[in-house]
């Protein structure tokens, strides 16, 4: 999903393989994932997608200093969704450590390494016993 403040840019979901480049978008001071090829759409990742970074990840509180967190993976999630109106979309890390999307430094890739599972689970039929056959008569041989 993209995160509330995007909802006026253009978006389309990731998919597999695919490397994608953090930006801020235009006309937003949000930043966000998108395609190398078309910085414009913002492509929405659902929770629960893996991804590998080209390097330890980056990210700043809009200050002056940025900090890095000593991990190249980490899976995409949301952070309080319970509060409206602020950002909720984050990566999470294998040490527990969340960052805002929004707080990653502009330029990094990341590839989609994968995505989650979507599909409802299959609707479970009870089974029945199998039709039984008449008994067989045997005819004596001979």
């Amino acid at each position: 999903m993209c995160d509330y403040s995007l909802h006026a840019v253009a978006t389309r979901p990731a998919q597999v393989g695919e490397t994608l480049v953090t930006t801020t978008f235009r006309g937003t001071s949000t930043r966000g994932f998108a395609s190398e090829s078309d910085l414009s759409c913002a492509v929405c990742l659902l929770p629960g997608t893996e991804l590998a970074f080209a390097d330890n990840v980056r990210y700043d509180n809009r200050w002056i200093w940025t900090r890095t967190v000593n991990s190249r993976v980490g899976k995409f999630g949301k952070v309080d969704p319970h509060i409206p109106d602020r950002h909720h979309d984050a990566i999470e890390f294998p040490d527990g450590k969340s960052v805002l999307v929004t707080q990653l430094v502009e330029g990094q890739r990341a590839t989609v390494l994968q995505l989650p599972v979507t599909h409802a689970p299959a609707e479970h039929k009870p089974q029945t016993a199998p039709e039984r056959l008449p008994p067989v008569t045997r005819l004596p041989i001979g």
